[in-house]
């Protein structure tokens, strides 16, 4: 099992979480907290394998109980925001601090929203346990239904070829640990890099303000994306939390399509959404990257783009938080290079040069 505490001055977002998280034979609510004071008493007596922490909260905000704990008993923390774009400066202040996750706060919905933000907020404490034992993998559990990106983008058709061209087009996935990956390997891409496209498993809302502070340190643009933007050299579009992002063509014009859809390998945005549709539009001039990640979104998806005569690159185990995403593309014989996080950037280059 395992054991989850919850800290959140509200009262409803504490019965929302224990309640969605409850419902997971693997997962146990072993306490609530009020706020950090709460909490600390609370850790005294109990060691929970997970921490789901909010931001703002009386007597001591979560910041300062993330630091407080991380100097004097690290334990994984996933942080909780329900306005991920109004507090970004704070959300990514506690990525450095030490948090491993970012989730959106659960609301009353649709049955299908709240069957959604389930999936999502147990996955999310899975591959937070996992960051504290990642070299162990996790005991096979009941899970619902995951569908793939047939739900999305129909399969390749048999001898299907892509359009003629000599443009490059980077298509990357990440998923746990990204944040911090992407930021790594986006600072070192120079200002006449191939146009790239990015799904990073994120809350609604997050990506606009997670491309914005990387727009502010990196030599390339970096964007949320938009339907129809146009992929460009030199540019960075991040698919949207909560929207599938699919390469498209027309002519010699790449260009994405931003839609909904069903989660997909249990996320949305999905990686194999991308990397098929980067497949099957891409083909030979595409250029796949797999990053840290639990679970195997894109393992598909990157298989097809290798099939279609792309040069994929998975992040290396060591330099990954959770060597989830990228060993699961590699055992479906998807990689072509296995390297460090800080070797990506220049053989991306490499390769989009003698192409």
């Amino acid at each position: 099992m395992i054991k989850v505490m919850i800290i959140d001055d509200s009262a409803v977002v504490r019965q929302t979480l224990s309640s969605v998280l409850s419902e997971e034979k693997d997962i146990e609510i072993v306490a609530t907290a009020s706020d950090p004071y709460d909490a600390a008493n609370k850790l005294m007596n109990l060691v929970p394998d997970v921490i789901i922490l909010d931001i703002e909260m009386p007597r001591m905000d979560g910041l300062t109980f993330l630091r407080k704990l991380m100097s004097q008993h690290p334990l994984p923390v996933i942080i909780c925001s329900s306005k991920a774009e109004e507090g970004s400066d704070n959300v990514f202040q506690a990525m450095q601090f030490g948090a491993v996750d970012i989730i959106q706060k659960p609301k009353i919905g649709t049955k299908q929203f709240i069957e959604d933000s389930r999936v999502m907020i147990s996955d999310a404490v899975r591959a937070a346990q996992l960051t504290a034992v990642k070299k162990i993998a996790p005991a096979p559990l009941p899970v619902a239904p995951k569908l793939t990106a047939d739900a999305v983008i129909p399969p390749p058709s048999r001898g299907q070829v892509s359009i003629e061209t000599t443009e490059s087009v980077v298509a990357v996935g990440a998923s746990t640990g990204g944040t911090e990956a992407l930021r790594v390997f986006l600072e070192a891409l120079p200002i006449d890099c191939p146009g790239i496209v990015i799904v990073q498993h994120m809350p609604e809302h997050f990506t606009a303000a997670f491309a914005k502070r990387l727009d502010g340190i990196c030599a390339v643009s970096v964007r949320e994306a938009a339907d129809n933007d146009t992929v460009l050299r030199g540019q960075v579009l991040i698919a949207p939390g909560n929207k599938h992002v699919l390469l498209k063509r027309s002519g010699a014009r790449y260009y994405v399509e931003v839609k909904d859809g069903p989660l997909v390998s249990r996320h949305r945005p999905s990686v194999d959404v991308l990397f098929r549709s980067t497949a099957r539009y891409a083909g030979k001039n595409a250029i796949g990257v797999i990053m840290t990640g639990m679970g195997d979104d894109g393992a598909k998806g990157m298989r097809e783009m290798k099939d279609a005569g792309a040069f994929n690159i998975a992040q290396d185990e060591k330099s990954c938080i959770v060597f989830g995403m990228p060993k699961e593309a590699i055992k479906a014989g998807a990689v072509d290079k296995t390297v460090s996080l800080e070797e990506i950037a220049p053989l991306v280059m490499k390769r989009s040069k003698s192409h």
